[in-house]
């Protein structure tokens, strides 16, 4: 399937939108400020060990400290399996070469691994390792053996690292893959030599930013055009693709028009249905979406589609559609962990399979890694995504700070019974001659009105008078009861 990629650039931030047939499949977003880290590679020192989380805490000259489980510790046989408790491998205080695997996400620091891979067009390098393996998208398996072949042949005979042959090498030449190796072998002494000479922590691979990431990563034979809207950044990624990509040099396109490149082609209008927690079908049924910490839940409601024929058919046919909604929405917002996926309950087996089938076919659009499952004795699909950088919505907006996160707020008339017992707790504690309350103007129309008689009554109560203040600048669960 033909696709295009957009790449809007300005000083502050960088925003990649992958197209196919026109329709916004991917968004991609870096800021200047904030840059992501995954594929840097630090000189680290060990900070603190925790014996009882078989993990540790890895200061790599961040804000935050890094983590590092057993389970990301290369062996030291070689074998990749490290047998041995954490407590026995690092001590506090040592020096360790680490590589981020995942950006720090909400409260929780980067993690780590001590396996080294380094990705280059064709091939992405390990070190450490000594296999040559392929990536399982070349499925066709005489083309998978003669890639081995070329890589063996042109691989020196001292070669001590494996190799991992990306889909991108799918048709390479063997001057390809022999530049790609010279090019990443290069690169990985140049890292070992700067380890020697610096101190702990410090960097010593910095990967490459989001938009020559996108040429390196995103772009394949289905490519028809690369659009970038900034006259720097295309002369940058010109020369980036011809040292290292001649072949998608002339796919590259600089776009100079008035109409911002992001409003031409619907992009700004997918970005802002993406942050809502509704998605609607085209048949009139609906999604809700439902970001956590913990996981992502996507609920699937037939809404307005009522069907032609009877109610399993039309359950069927909106559970079909949302199922190649949902594989785009995960994409388009970049969900990640685990997600629970609530089809609307179907009693035909043959209908259920049918939908995963149809789930499962959309998702090899996706290049991230994922495991799904079938329909749980709930009805339920659960799956993971693997996620390495914060999601739209975490990228673009934070918890509100009426309800803190929540998704909703207290009513007015929760905020005045609050206000009520509060009066009643502060006559009894202090002796003011008044009491002044101040709130939003909703609540001080509800004192006015359903519950004057409330106040009225307290009033008369506790023997003081009680005064109303509208501030404009609370939110409706802000108040404050003053002592006059």
């Amino acid at each position: 399937m033909s696709n295009e990629i957009l790449v809007n650039t300005t000083p502050q931030e960088t925003r990649i939108a992958v197209l196919e047939q026109g329709v916004t499949q991917e968004l991609h977003i870096e800021r200047s400020s904030n840059c992501g880290i995954v594929g840097n590679i630090y000189n680290g020192r060990v900070s603190r060990v925790l014996p009882g989380m078989q993990s540790a805490f890895i200061d790599i000259g961040l804000d935050r400290a890094a983590f590092l489980h057993v389970a990301d510790i290369w062996g030291p046989n070689g074998s990749g399996e490290t047998v041995e408790p954490i407590e026995r491998i690092l001590h506090e205080g040592n020096n360790i070469l680490v590589q981020v695997i995942k950006d720090a996400i909400g409260t929780k620091g980067a993690r780590l691994s001590t396996q080294i891979s380094l990705a280059g067009r064709m091939l992405v390098y390990l070190p450490q390792e000594s296999h040559i393996g392929i990536s399982l998208r070349i499925e066709d398996d005489g083309e998978r053996d003669l890639l081995r072949e070329k890589l063996q042949h042109v691989l020196p005979a001292e070669e001590s690292g494996g190799y991992i042959i990306r889909t991108m090498a799918e048709a390479a030449e063997e001057c390809e893959l022999q530049a790609d190796t010279e090019y990443l072998r290069k690169l990985w002494h140049d890292i070992q030599r700067k380890s020697l000479t610096v101190i702990s922590p410090a960097m010593l691979y910095q990967d490459l930013d989001l938009s020559h990431r996108v040429l390196r990563d995103f772009v394949d034979d289905d490519t028809s055009r690369i659009l970038i809207d900034s006259r720097e950044n295309y002369q940058k990624l010109e020369s980036f693709s011809k040292s290292y990509m001649p072949n998608i040099v002339e796919r590259l396109g600089r776009y100079s028009g008035e109409r911002p490149l992001f409003d031409l082609y619907g992009v700004e209008d997918e970005i802002e249905k993406s942050l809502a927690k509704r998605v609607d079908l085209k048949s009139g049924g609906y999604l809700i979406i439902d970001q956590t910490e913990a996981l992502t839940t996507m609920d699937v409601n037939t809404g307005g589609f009522i069907g032609v024929r009877n109610f399993d058919d039309t359950i069927f046919k909106t559970n079909l559609e949302a199922a190649q909604v949902i594989a785009r929405q995960l994409r388009l917002r970049n969900l990640g962990g685990i997600i629970i996926i609530d089809f609307i309950d179907m009693d035909n087996d043959d209908h259920k399979n049918s939908v995963l089938s149809e789930f499962n076919k959309a998702l090899t659009k996706d290049r991230t890694r994922m495991t799904v499952n079938g329909f749980t004795t709930l009805g339920l699909v659960e799956m993971t995504r693997k996620r390495t950088r914060e999601s739209l919505a975490h990228i673009l907006c934070e918890s509100c700070p009426t309800c803190q996160g929540r998704g909703e707020i207290r009513t007015a008339q929760t905020i005045c019974y609050e206000i009520l017992r509060e009066l009643l707790r502060e006559s009894r504690q202090f002796d003011a001659n008044e009491f002044r309350i101040l709130a939003s103007q909703q609540v001080i129309d509800l004192f006015l009105d359903e519950e004057s008689q409330s106040l009225a009554q307290l009033g008369d109560f506790i023997a003081k008078p009680i005064s109303l203040q509208v501030e404009e600048s609370y939110s409706q669960e802000h108040y404050d009861v003053i002592l006059m």
